[in-house]
């Protein structure tokens, strides 16, 4: 009995000390869940989907692409007025009162008239008008293709720069995180050697500032990596709280083969914006025409062929085809006259000519439209002149810091083999008692430095030899492979 009271007390007291940790476990199970959700639900997103993501369903190209298909409705709109011009229209009148049956005569005075007619007309001659408007419209049609095509170069380039960014933040996260780990062990070792004797507390307590100097940039590094993600998942259309699992390393083979495909000799001639430009100066120009189209005369074709009917004896509907018929004549008549009348049904109505019109005073609209389209030409040549400066720029700008990255990058891998070979040499003199923490601290701090030139070398030039290509007009290089994750090697930049 005594037994199994101490064994009931015991189950109380257990319950009762380990029941404040229940939810907590409950909590940490329920935490491992989503997070096991969480990395089922990762989206694997290579460099060459984020920018086929950003192409397809980014609302910066769509615009670019609405424009294009809202200036093709344009010229449709240009084109159609050198078209013949067809309209059919019916039409049925109920006559209550007829003022003109009343004064001349019962023949007038039918209560319902029907007609049904088709009318043609072509315009022969409008000064210029709708063939200038034409070529205007296609000028201007052939300026938003450039444009969607700027667009789609502009935005390939900036979903690269934001995936290589979060390439390189997290490259910085595992640069930071390493320094951290290096530190702690420093630490470690360093308290260790305390306790033997074989080091002063000034060498632990420089270490345990080192260590803590170190962990804020861990943390900026995490939220730089955040912050990268969060960009590329704009620029992607990808959702803010979706993970993403970066497949795509650049590595030194990924670089050389960017940079082989690099060409400094050409030009922005084939460059986007240019092309738009001279195409809307093209449109602007021809505006001026269509505008003095105006002060000229205009001939346009017209032709009507349609039936008309006017029931007769207080019928409604038209019998059929109308014909005329003898009937006879009113009493006191003449006996020679012959009187005739319409079965109220549908005769036939043609009609064609020809009208000319002649422009004599508008009230000085048309030399305010002239004015207007001569001072929007010249804005466009002007505009002309000043993209053609500028895409120039940004070519020779671009050769500038290639040429700059290319050379901070072959100076920087034999940094970081020197950089790691010092901190070793200064870790083994340490641990030997033959170098300070001062010394070991220089010389770690020198290696995360190296390391993180390097990382900004890869990132420099590769964006380098892109931005080249987008100012040039030309295909943006890809990297042909995806390496996968955590398969980068030396100074890659890759996602974690």
């Amino acid at each position: 009995m005594r037994t199994r009271a101490f064994s009931i007390v015991a189950i109380l007291l257990g319950a009762t000390v380990f029941a404040p940790f229940i939810p907590s476990l409950a909590a940490q199970e329920s935490y491992q869940r989503r997070a096991s959700t969480a990395a089922t639900d990762t989206l694997p997103l290579s460099l060459s989907d984020a920018v086929a993501r950003t192409d397809r369903i980014g609302e910066e190209v769509q615009v670019a692409r609405a424009n294009l298909y809202a200036t093709g409705a344009q010229a449709t709109v240009a084109r159609a007025a050198g078209l013949p011009q067809l309209r059919i229209s019916a039409s049925e009148n109920r006559t209550v009162a007829s003022a003109r049956g009343q004064a001349v005569g019962a023949v007038f005075n039918q209560p319902y008239s029907y007609a049904a007619t088709l009318n043609a007309s072509q315009s022969l001659f409008q000064g210029g008008r709708i063939i200038n408007g034409i070529r205007a419209a296609r000028a201007a049609t052939g300026a938003s293709a450039q444009d969607l095509a700027e667009t789609r170069s502009l935005m390939s380039l900036q979903t690269q720069i934001a995936y290589i960014n979060a390439l390189f933040t997290h490259r910085l996260v595992q640069i930071q995180e390493g320094n951290l780990e290096l530190a702690s062990a420093q630490l470690k070792q360093a308290e260790q050697f305390e306790k033997a004797g074989r080091m002063s507390r000034y060498d632990v307590l420089r270490a345990r500032v080192a260590l803590a100097n170190i962990e804020p940039l861990v943390l900026q590094a995490r939220e730089d990596a955040e912050v990268a993600s969060l960009e590329l998942k704009r620029l992607a259309n990808i959702k803010p709280s979706q993970p993403l699992l970066l497949t795509t390393s650049i590595d030194s083979a990924v670089i050389e083969n960017v940079l082989a495909s690099v060409d400094t000799a050409t030009g922005p001639e084939n460059r986007p914006a240019l092309a738009s430009a001279q195409f809307n100066a093209r449109a602007r120009e021809l505006g001026v025409s269509i505008a003095r189209a105006a002060t000229l005369p205009t001939i346009t074709f017209n032709f009507n062929s349609g039936y008309g009917a006017y029931p007769v004896n207080g019928d409604i509907f038209p019998p059929g085809r109308g014909v005329f018929s003898e009937v006879s004549c009113a009493a006191g008549s003449t006996p020679d006259k012959i009187c005739k009348a319409q079965n109220g049904g549908w005769f036939s109505d043609r009609s064609f000519g020809f009208t000319v019109s002649i422009p004599v005073f508008d009230g000085l609209l048309t030399k305010g439209n002239i004015d207007l389209a001569g001072a929007q030409s010249r804005i466009a040549k002007e505009q002309l002149a000043q993209t053609r400066e500028n895409v120039f720029n940004d070519v020779e700008r671009a050769k500038a810091d290639l040429s700059r990255a290319r050379a901070q990058y072959g100076a920087q891998q034999q940094n970081v083999a020197e950089a790691k070979e010092a901190y070793g040499l200064a870790a083994l003199r340490f641990a030997r008692g033959m170098a300070t923490q001062l010394e070991v601290s220089d010389a770690q701090l020198a290696l995360t430095t190296a390391q993180t030139n390097q990382a900004r070398s890869i990132y420099d030039v590769y964006i380098a030899a892109v931005s080249l290509a987008q100012t040039q007009g030309r295909p943006l290089p890809l990297p042909s492979t995806d390496n996968g994750p955590n398969q980068s090697t030396g100074g890659a930049i890759a996602d974690r």
